[in-house]
């Protein structure tokens, strides 16, 4: 297995079918990746399923978290999958073969996930709302949707058909940024905008995706996310001292 092939983390969302997650670990396994991730999987037998030839290592190993959040939480780049169809997307959307090649390069120094919802709904928008950007499977028009397995198999064979090193060309100047480390700016900054009276009470779950979106967008390096947690934390704690006075 590639060096940087361990960096990737396979995410599966609110998976329906635990034929399917076997099917995703089984081209995981095919094409080297083995680092899945299950987010509030449907069905709790999933490690058994018989879909899964000749990956049970996959499934043995699989982690399990309660929330998108936390199974990103130590990657520096989140992407989403998505169709497309009728959607009005808020996220920049690459085809697969150029969004492949993004993350070869990220998976050189530092790691990524790849976010896959299910069959039935696909990844909902606060889902979408912890990724950079979306990548989509150049499908017909008329049929766009893909079964989850077979999706992670294209990606992923995009993913490992390059034979060149990821790691081979020049490395990013700067640490990034985790999705964790995002996550607490994003927490702090709705804080502070809570505080202020900025968020409206019957808005505030849309704004709060669009907050996370636009944090994610900046694409902050790790010591340029400890300078802004640092400033916002400062503004939280006068705002909190402002109101602690006049009450």
């Amino acid at each position: 297995m590639r060096a940087e092939f361990e960096r990737l983390r396979v995410v599966l969302v609110a998976t329906r079918n635990p034929l399917n997650i076997g099917a995703a670990a089984r081209a995981m396994s095919n094409f080297g990746f083995l680092r899945l991730r299950v987010v509030n999987p449907y069905e709790v037998a999933f490690r058994e399923a018989r879909s899964a030839v000749g990956a049970s290592a996959v499934l043995a190993s699989a982690e399990e978290f309660q929330s998108v959040a936390e199974a990103v939480e130590d990657c520096t780049l989140v992407v989403g999958t998505t169709a497309v169809g009728r959607r009005e997307l808020q996220h920049s959307v690459r085809r697969l073969e150029d969004g492949a090649r993004a993350i070869r390069k990220r998976l050189g120094a530092s790691r990524v996930a790849i976010l896959f919802g299910s069959d039935k709904k696909g990844l909902s928008n606060e889902d979408l709302s912890y990724c950079h950007w979306l990548m989509r499977i150049p499908t017909r028009e008329e049929h766009r949707s893909v079964n989850l397995g077979q999706a992670v198999a294209i990606c992923l064979y995009e993913l490992a058909r390059d034979g060149k090193t990821a790691g081979a060309g020049p490395r990013e100047k700067q640490k990034a940024a985790t999705a964790g480390e995002a996550e607490r700016i994003t927490e702090v900054l709705l804080e502070a905008l809570r505080m202020s009276g900025y968020l409206a009470p019957r808005a505030a779950a849309a704004t709060e995706e669009k907050i996370r979106r636009l944090v994610r967008r900046f694409g902050l390096s790790d010591e340029d996310a400890k300078v802004w947690l640092g400033m916002l934390r400062q503004m939280v704690w006068k705002l909190q001292s402002g109101k602690d006075a006049a009450g």
